[in-house]
């Protein structure tokens, strides 16, 4: 296997290094780590286009959806939105 890759409408999802490399290793989920954190962000800074939020919620993103997603998965926007949500009222 040559890494996980996570596609976004059939495409390669940017890890967004560019931000803050959190992880060596890529992407991963089903634990809290540094490439389910890498996950998290690049999945926040693509969906809300705001690099800013994104930095400011991916940990609690990471710990409270990717840290709990099975082996596979989808995600849809509203799926985002909602658990964004959850995370601003749990603060």
């Amino acid at each position: 296997m040559e890494g996980v890759i996570v596609l976004v409408d059939g495409q390669p999802l940017d890890p967004r290094y560019d931000l803050k490399k959190i992880s060596e290793n890529g992407f991963e989920w089903t634990y809290e780590g540094p490439e389910p954190a890498q996950l998290a962000l690049a999945i926040l800074a693509h969906h809300l286009k705001d690099d800013q939020k994104a930095l400011q919620l991916y940990d609690g993103f990471m710990r409270a959806v990717v840290a709990n997603l099975d082996n596979e998965w989808e995600m849809t926007g509203e799926d985002i939105d909602g658990a964004i949500a959850d995370i601003s009222v749990s603060r």
